[in-house]
């Protein structure tokens, strides 16, 4: 199946495309990619910057929010450096991709690259990696409310972080969908070359930031981040997965395992940053950079792919579907 789906794609792409319209879709901007990054740290600093000037309740929730939304971002340069579709060259995506994306979440590069290409590979599939974060839905009204509250509680979030902590040491495998596996016959020395490996430059990352905060006068503002990744971001993370592949007709089909989300202002912050909400265009042809999907989107529409395709206008309307409440055919 991962095989044959990677040929439909192909086949797609051909049928739909010249090859002079799939290079300008190809092509990497540095321009482009180092704004995509900008743009999130302005967001961030910004944040930071409000509950610095102007402290107080309502500062604070609002910077959690959007820091939040921001750190969802950050995954999205990781990912998007994963596939080396952000930057011109695999050097600067992996540089940009780490320190900009990868590392502020605890995360890096080599480490993910190989595990998410395998989701491309078996996608909707029972051997998808991604597949825990999309099966069960939609779920009923409690259900719902139970693993929102989890979210916004830092139920999730504390346990995320445990878990992420145990991959990066080795004591689990790395699995971001919720599939817990031991890792066996691990010594005390491989636990330490893990640790290493995979966690210096993350935390490297941390001191940096609480060091650069720190000369500019509040280092407390690091509370933030933390808070954020704890209380905001697995919440993020659970609409946007939501979004992506669950309640779909067809998960073996892949022309409608996977889907597009018309996002507004509000929903750009929070689940859609960067235009991951481009979901289909992704899938199709994943190495197009992101900002290329808009164009990409308008092409595969006016090209009659998206009569069939997967389209939903909003992610209010997602979270109605994922509660079994929208009227939208799954």
């Amino acid at each position: 199946m991962a095989a044959n789906q990677f040929i439909w794609y192909n086949e797609q792409v051909k049928k739909l495309f010249t090859n002079e319209e799939v290079n300008k879709l190809m092509k990497k901007s540095d321009l482009l990619a180092s704004w995509e990054i900008l743009q999130t740290w302005i967001w961030i600093g910004g944040s930071m910057a409000l509950v610095h000037f102007f402290p107080n309740v309502a500062t604070i929730l609002l910077a959690l929010w959007i820091i939040g939304g921001k750190q969802l971002a950050c995954a999205i340069i990781l990912h998007d450096a994963g596939h080396y579709s952000l930057f011109s060259t695999k050097e600067l995506n992996i540089v940009f991709g780490n320190w900009f994306g990868a590392y502020p979440i605890f995360h890096n590069v080599d480490q993910y690259r190989p595990y998410h290409l395998e989701h491309h590979k078996t996608t909707g599939t029972d051997e998808d990696p991604d597949l825990l974060l999309t099966r069960g839905y939609p779920a009923t009204k409690k259900s719902m409310f139970r693993k929102f509250f989890r979210d916004l509680s830092g139920i999730t979030g504390i346990k995320a972080m445990i878990g992420l902590m145990a991959m990066h040491l080795g004591i689990l495998e790395y699995n971001l969908g919720n599939k817990i596996v031991k890792n066996k016959n691990l010594t005390f020395r491989k636990l330490i070359k893990n640790g290493w490996r995979n966690l210096r430059g993350p935390v490297l990352f941390q001191l940096s930031f609480i060091g650069i905060l720190f000369l500019l006068g509040d280092p407390g503002l690091y509370l933030l981040w933390i808070g954020a990744n704890i209380f905001v971001y697995p919440f993020c993370i659970r609409v946007r997965s939501i979004a992506e592949h669950s309640m779909v007709p067809d998960r073996n089909d892949p022309q409608v395992n996977s889907r597009t989300i018309k996002a507004n202002f509000l929903e750009k912050i929070l689940f859609a940053p960067l235009h991951v909400n481009y979901h289909v265009e992704h899938h199709l042809l994943m190495g197009v950079p992101s900002y290329r999907f808009p164009v990409f989107h308008q092409m595969l529409k006016e090209k009659g792919f998206y009569e069939k395709a997967l389209y939903v206008k909003g992610y209010v309307e997602i979270i109605r579907m994922a509660a079994g409440h929208s009227k939208l055919k799954i």
